[in-house]
């Protein structure tokens, strides 16, 4: 295969301004909404072959969020696309001013296998409505899911417009060696490194979906019950292998013993056959990441699940009480159903503590005391989270989702992932029927004196 090639051909597509209408935009996205009701069944399929996913969760976490941003999309690109009015300084008298929106160019949508479905074309939504052109890289790791999408967008776009690319790491690295336009990239700290690395060969922009390990504060005002049927959800949904899940729990000391009570009940109100027997469990995706995850197990003593199929590649779902920050669960992001509890006393401590590691994707905090809240919000930087509940500030096409520091960089869903793949271009209209000739050579105190009432 001829990356180089590949990519010329699109960047070749791009300068016949083809893709730049407002008219070709909404029906390629409405081309795509129709594929992606329409072939259901193959996608459901395909995440049913690679992570054992059930139509309710292949729906509910990755088919119906895309079709909603596709909705939401159609709707509002007429909006958005149209140039924006500015105020034009006095001193720039006669002009007007307004913004251009204008899309890069060709760009790389590079996803991960753990929502190999919505985390490749919910930022191709963005892509398309912004009127760009675009190679899509899916996860090797997911190759179910990743031949069906390039079947669904083989079938409705020309590969000079979209391409899918399938394969590993060479394709990987083959990839990113390429002069892109803009470069979205979902996955793993690690590989977001290199990521920024390779774009900066060239300067291209770049948005990172990252991760990292992201808290759940329960204070001691919480509603314990609620508390944990919630963060059991957000944790073990997709056996874990969410970037949003709560990665860990810190739990006030006087509520930790009610909270593994409540999480015992909620495991097994959900699971009640058990994990183990529930053919609608996700699995883990590979071997190596089944084997990573099992080697947390007899360290840190469960004192919930612990069990686990290695012919099925499944964990059950897991708690381990009186981790530490040094012990080895906790130095890295655990995608995997299994959910250390740490005990605090005082929230100023926890506030301390946070502030000193990598800013997190997301926080979840589960109180009912507004003060607590405000001091949160206020005090620790994270991409972004829930009062009371997990993982669903990121299934809304009205607000970004996104990370900070070492979580990543950008946001996209509904607006913003048409300003993600969108360059602002300012543009000044002078008007030529008058020339004040104050900026012009040769200067004088006068004309000192004129500039300073303007620019001040």
């Amino acid at each position: 295969m001829d990356i180089s090639a590949i990519v010329q051909k699109q960047r070749d597509y791009f300068y016949t301004d083809a893709t730049k209408s407002v008219k070709f935009r909404m029906a390629a996205l409405k081309k795509l909404h129709k594929a992606i009701s329409e072939n259901e069944r193959m996608i459901f399929d395909a995440l049913k072959a690679d992570l054992n996913k059930n139509d309710f969760e292949g729906y509910m976490s990755e088919v119906g969020i895309v079709l909603e941003d596709c909705r939401f999309a159609i709707r509002h690109l007429r909006g958005w696309a149209r140039p924006r009015h500015a105020h034009t300084p006095f001193a720039q008298f006669a002009s007007r001013s307004f913004v251009v929106k204008d899309p890069y160019g060709v760009a790389l949508i590079m996803s991960p296998w753990n929502y190999p479905f919505q985390l490749t074309l919910a930022p191709l939504v963005g892509a398309i409505a912004a009127g760009n052109c675009a190679i899509i890289k899916p996860s090797a790791y997911s190759p179910a899911t990743s031949q069906a999408i390039a079947d669904l967008i083989s079938a409705i776009f020309p590969p000079e417009y979209i391409k899918v690319i399938q394969g590993g790491r060479a394709e990987n690295a083959a990839l990113l060696e390429m002069k892109f336009d803009y470069i979205f990239f979902t996955g793993s700290t690690s590989v977001g490194h290199l990521v920024m690395e390779k774009a900066s060969k060239y300067l291209t922009p770049v948005s990172l979906e990252l991760g990292g390990k992201s808290p759940a504060i329960v204070d001691e005002t919480a509603n314990i019950r609620l508390a944990a049927t919630r963060i059991a959800w957000g944790k073990y949904l997709n056996a874990g292998q969410t970037c949003v899940a709560p990665d860990y729990v810190l739990v006030h000391e006087s509520k930790k013993e009610e909270l593994i009570h409540e999480l015992r009940r909620a495991i097994k109100e959900f699971f009640p056959a058990g994990a183990l027997k529930d053919d609608s469990y996700v699995r883990i995706i590979n071997e190596k990441q089944f084997e990573r995850l099992i080697t947390y197990l007899p360290k840190e003593k469960p004192v919930i699940g612990g069990k686990y199929d290695r012919a099925k590649l499944r964990i059950v779902p897991t708690v381990l009480d009186n981790a530490a920050f040094d012990s080895p669960v906790m130095r890295e992001e655990i995608f995997g159903p299994i959910l250390p509890l740490i005990s605090y006393t005082n929230i100023d401590d926890v506030i301390a503590i946070l502030r000193d590691k990598p800013k997190s994707l997301a926080l979840y905090l589960f109180t009912s005391k507004k003060e607590t809240e405000k001091k949160i919000l206020r005090s620790i930087s994270f991409g972004g989270g829930c009062i009371n509940d997990t993982i669903i500030h990121l299934a809304t096409s009205h607000m970004g989702f996104g990370g900070v520091g070492g979580s990543g960089m950008g946001a996209y869903h509904g607006k913003l992932s048409f300003d993600t793949f969108t360059h602002q271009k300012s543009i000044v209209d002078k008007k030529t029927w008058i020339d004040l000739p104050l900026r012009y050579r040769p200067y004088s105190n006068f004309k000192f004196k004129l500039i300073r009432m303007f620019l001040k």
